[in-house]
């Protein structure tokens, strides 16, 4: 009987591996340990948790629990080693890091359809069904071979990536749409004007936050001029960033008639607009200090951060170019791609990808339609903006309720809407079997 090759035993892969093993297919799960670790890795397990051993919160009505409780739906491993290794940690899900990994390990090596390998994988091959699951440290050999299959420079080698609000929590009895001169659509660019004090007071706040430190792993990448963290090109000089990423030159406040002493700018993240970016503002601040300060900036007050600003070594592929919404490959619809490596950003979302990765490769083998969730399911919505062809300047995207479609009803009290959106996606699952 021929096998699907899955390449990688971390959260996605051995997710993967375990959805075909269970449909009666034979796997043969390949990973490189302990021929070879990468710098975070520092035991011989499968599925090991490097930074936390938090998987965030447990509730329904948060996107971290709804992703979680889709995950039961499709049959998830990792959250039944969850269930058996979880600590004390009030309303999050967090676990023993060893008896996760242990659980994993010992369930994957004894499933009678996996086969393991120990060696290391240089090249990408579609002579069978594979599913690349190789995470954000992907071996130097493997990536460039992954960037030569993709049919172009596709790899990201680190994250400079800005922070994403919801463009409902944006204040527009302040800010004011407006393009540089005014090139393109009036409402390409969502403004917050700045005064001189407001920019003063911001200014000053951001130069003195507190940066978040880096793993040795992440210390050699090198920052580009254009990826340059906001906070240090703010520290070469007061007029810095306001004749950079804050410039006002071409824009005019409607309601003044004036151009402001600088301006924040805010660009549409994804296709359906609930997301913005914050334009220029790539930073490695703390996420605590990325809110304190950035909320700050006129407008942003009250703005709901979707994805905090990160700056660290990740290698991941330009999905909405390279990736289909099956998680296959345009260019080799033989190859899946899971885990971080995708373009999704979290331990359990990068699982969640493993899982539909794992389904899709089965029903590949199978010949028949890939499962494509709805975007209104969090795995759905999630997989949909790391496919959607709109998007530019792609960064690794984690679960949040603003990649899902608006509820036709809107609900004002935040609880209660992101109840009701957890509901919605949940009610397809309850008619639907996988």
């Amino acid at each position: 009987m021929s096998k699907i090759r899955v390449i990688g035993a971390g959260l996605a892969g051995c997710e993967a591996a375990n959805i075909i093993a269970k449909s009666g297919i034979e796997v043969e799960l390949v990973e490189m340990k302990p021929i070879k670790k990468t710098p975070a890795h520092k035991t011989d397990n499968f599925a090991e948790l490097v930074c936390s051993n938090s998987l965030k919160a447990s509730r329904i009505d948060s996107a971290a629990g709804l992703l979680k409780e889709e995950m039961r739906r499709l049959g998830s491993i990792c959250l039944e080693a969850a269930d058996v290794s979880k600590v004390a940690a009030g309303g999050a899900l967090a676990v023993d890091r060893n008896i996760f990994s242990e659980y994993i390990t010992e369930k994957i090596k004894s499933n009678e359809n996996i086969t393991v390998k120990h060696e290391i994988v240089d090249k990408v091959s579609d002579d069978m069904i594979t599913v690349i699951a190789t995470g954000p440290l992907t071996d130097t050999a493997l990536a460039f071979d992954i960037e030569k299959v993709c049919n172009c420079s596709s790899l990201n080698f680190y994250d400079a990536a800005a922070p994403i609000v919801t463009a409902e929590s944006v204040d527009m009895s302040i800010a004011f749409t407006a393009s540089r001169y005014g090139d393109g659509e009036t409402g390409d660019y969502i403004n917050c004007p700045m005064n001189k004090q407001e920019y003063e007071l911001f200014y000053n706040e951001l130069i003195n936050a507190e940066s978040a430190p880096l793993h040795e792993f992440d210390k050699p990448f090198t920052v580009y001029e254009g990826c340059m963290p906001v906070e240090v090109l703010a520290k070469r000089g007061e007029d810095s960033i306001r004749f950079g990423p804050l410039k006002p030159v071409g824009l005019k406040d409607p309601r003044t008639g004036h151009r402001p002493w600088a301006v924040v700018q805010l660009r549409k993240e994804n296709s359906l607009g609930t997301l913005l970016n914050i334009v220029g503002f790539q930073t490695n601040l703390k996420f605590s200090e990325q809110k304190r300060v950035f909320s700050l900036i006129p407008g942003l007050k009250n703005a709901e951060f979707m994805r905090y600003g990160v700056m660290h070594r990740n290698t991941f592929i330009n999905s909405p170019k390279v990736l289909s919404r099956d998680l296959s490959l345009k260019e080799s619809p033989n190859v899946f791609i899971a885990g971080q490596l995708s373009g999704v950003e979290g331990y359990m979302e990068s699982a969640a990808s493993g899982i539909v990765a794992g389904i899709n490769a089965v029903r590949k083998y199978k010949g028949e339609k890939p499962l494509i969730l709805p975007d209104f399911t969090m795995i759905g919505a999630l997989l949909n903006f790391i496919t959607d062809q709109t998007v530019e300047n792609f960064q690794p995207m984690g679960a949040n309720f603003g990649v899902l479609p608006k509820l036709e009803n809107h609900i004002r009290d935040k609880r209660e809407r992101y109840a009701a959106l957890s509901n919605r996606s949940l009610e397809y699952f309850d008619n639907k079997k996988f």
